[in-house]
């Protein structure tokens, strides 16, 4: 059998391994958070980025002059069935 000194350097080794998981794990699960966290905002970042371009395109589009609401009085249909020829094109 192992002596006593032995006994007690394998379980002091151990339990110093199983707190050193402990602390390792911790400090990689907060870099893994921490990386998660600015992926989220930069992925925010790019959709309002993409929005922002879409609502520009958006809004170049209607400088075309085409009234698209028939209560408006500057209201053109010929313009408007025009217009819409046009896009499918």
């Amino acid at each position: 059998m192992a002596s006593t000194t032995v006994n007690v350097v394998r379980y002091t080794a151990l339990l110093g391994g199983v707190f050193y998981g402990i602390a390792h794990r911790r400090s990689l699960q907060k870099a893994h958070d921490a990386d998660v966290k600015q992926h989220a905002i930069h992925e925010r970042e790019h959709l309002i980025a993409e929005a922002k371009d879409a609502w520009k395109k958006k809004q170049e589009s209607n400088k075309g002059g085409v009234v698209t609401d028939p209560e408006d009085p500057r209201f053109d249909l010929e313009k408007l069935i025009a217009k819409w020829e046009s896009d499918s094109l």
